[in-house]
């Protein structure tokens, strides 16, 4: 087999006018309206094989939401008496005050499925801007390898915009409002010039966040048809997370010190206001007067409980979405000793470092795609299946 030429790297594209850092010319980029550097026909022979692994394994793991043969959001949940997710997982209810106040078992029911409607909501809002984003790549990506990767991905998400706006209604209805905290990093990035806060903002930050969450509430979920629904979305995830690995893997070692300084403060900053801010009390106000209790009282009894130190212990759970983001960034050689201190205080580095590149969800994503080789490929023997960064 061929390999993969050495990269190009182009210096003068390093810290170019509109804020781009391009260390391997197949993240080379051009601006979202410039379509005639599309057409030099020196770019037509120049087509970088990166990406075509990835590219033909979703071949593997394919699913269409509309056929039933795949996923059936018919399928019933008592949601009056069942609570989807289990009630030690919605954090307020930890909580003497909501938990004395939420006596009745009906109503205790209502609370928690209302409160996994807003997690919900947010992997909706977050699938619709990875959406938007892959589409934004596509205008911007010189290289057509990289493009046909990023127009790839957008069929992707848009299909798991589908299917969790078909879990939701089938469940709740309707989804509720974007937060504020995800809606302004969905915005920043996806309307930036810049490839990297593009690739390091979905591809590393918010991918990883979503693979922590599914496998979070895949291990949890007591819906069946939100288990599969899960599943199906991390087959396609654990890919996307890879095309992040091979930006960071043909990138981040030939940045110089100011160059790295601009990547990794952004990145600590992203996390930061994730961190802080993603589950906020203050963000579900609604969601507490609802149920006829005050919000104040609830964001004061929840800011004792979560501290620093409940925030350490909560990241000692491998699917702890805020561990899952710091693993990648230090996997990705994002993290340096400037911001290493800063995120000890959370985790333990040294022991993120020794398990490797695998990810959280990693096994999940691999039994779901052999569950989609036995629909898709009846014919065929099925192949074995690896997805861990390579």
């Amino acid at each position: 087999m061929a390999t993969e030429p050495a990269p190009v790297y182009l210096e003068e594209l390093a810290m170019a006018a509109d804020g781009n850092i391009t260390k391997d010319i197949i993240y080379d980029a051009v601006s979202p309206d410039d379509f005639e550097s599309m057409l030099e026909l020196d770019r037509y022979n120049a087509r970088s094989t990166a990406f075509d692994k990835i590219i033909s394994a979703t071949h593997d793991h394919f699913w269409d939401p509309l056929d039933k043969k795949y996923i059936d959001f018919d399928e019933p949940f008592d949601m009056e008496n069942q609570m989807i997710l289990p009630e030690d997982m919605i954090i307020s209810m930890s909580t003497d005050y909501v938990s004395n106040h939420l006596s009745d078992w009906k109503t205790r029911v209502r609370f928690v499925n209302q409160s996994a409607l807003r997690s919900f909501s947010s992997i909706l809002h977050g699938e619709q801007g990875a959406l938007n984003l892959s589409a934004s790549l596509c205008h911007v990506l010189k290289d057509q390898g990289a493009q046909e990767y990023a127009a790839n991905q957008t069929r992707e998400e848009a299909r798991h915009v589908t299917a969790f706006a078909k879990y939701i209604k089938a469940r709740w209805g309707r989804p509720v409002e974007c937060g504020p905290t995800l809606k302004t990093l969905l915005v920043d990035i996806i309307g930036s010039s810049e490839v990297y806060k593009k690739i390091i903002g979905m591809q590393m930050l918010v991918e990883g966040l979503a693979m922590g969450a599914f496998a979070t509430f895949f291990n949890n979920i007591n819906d069946p048809t939100g288990k599969k629904l899960l599943q199906l979305v991390m087959t396609d995830e654990a890919f996307h997370h890879k095309f992040g690995k091979i930006w960071a893997d043909r990138t981040i070692p030939h940045l110089n010190a100011e160059e790295h300084a601009i990547i990794e403060d952004w990145a600590a900053h992203c996390f930061q206001t994730l961190l802080f801010n993603l589950v906020s009390p203050s963000q579900q106000r609604d969601l507490y007067e609802e149920f006829g209790l005050d919000p104040d009282k609830v964001i004061a009894e929840m800011a004792e409980m979560v501290t620093d130190e409940t925030r350490r212990e909560n990241m000692k759970e491998q699917t702890n979405i805020f561990r899952v983001l710091v693993k990648t960034l230090l996997n990705a050689g994002i993290i340096t000793d400037r911001t290493r201190a800063f995120y000890a205080i959370y985790v333990d580095m040294d022991e993120l470092k020794s398990e490797g590149d695998r990810m959280v969800g990693d096994d999940i994503a691999e039994e779901g795609i052999v569950y989609l080789q036995a629909i898709n490929f009846k014919e065929r023997a099925l192949k074995p299946v690896t997805i861990a960064a390579e």
